[in-house]
């Protein structure tokens, strides 16, 4: 399943994501990995729950996040759920964009059997044609 969180800054999403992963975290078999831009949130998710600032990582475009999440899905076979915060602010570009990150994060949703959560921050609130089918 791929669920986006899309909406103007300050909307409550990121609280969302970071309690839907800790409720998640519980009752999961399998392991989750928390992506945000910055370290803020490193210390209210739950202790099963990887946490990678993207920070640390020269992400240009959406076709480097793409592979920057394969190289994250391919050392551990067991995740299950990736929560991605404020990709907006992991990489530049416009949402137009992302459509082909979209496509590919269905490909590896579908094969891989993995849960993909996003907030997206947009002040235009236009919401793409290809991200409706996965609002939450």
């Amino acid at each position: 399943m791929i669920q986006v969180f899309f909406n103007k800054r300050g909307s409550g999403k990121t609280k969302k994501l970071m309690n839907l992963a800790n409720e998640k975290a519980m009752d999961c078999s399998g392991n989750s990995v928390y992506i945000d831009d910055d370290k803020r949130l490193i210390l209210q998710l739950h202790r099963n729950i990887r946490f990678i600032s993207t920070e640390d990582f020269s992400l240009m475009d959406y076709h480097g996040f793409y592979g920057f999440l394969c190289g994250i899905i391919a050392q551990d076979y067991d995740i299950e759920n990736i929560y991605i915060d404020g990709l907006s602010n992991i990489v530049s570009g416009c949402m137009d964009e992302a459509a082909h990150l979209f496509s590919r994060l269905e490909d590896i949703q579908k094969t891989r059997s993995i849960n993909v959560y996003i907030s997206i921050n947009s002040e235009e609130l236009q919401l793409p044609e290809f991200i409706k089918k996965y609002v939450a």
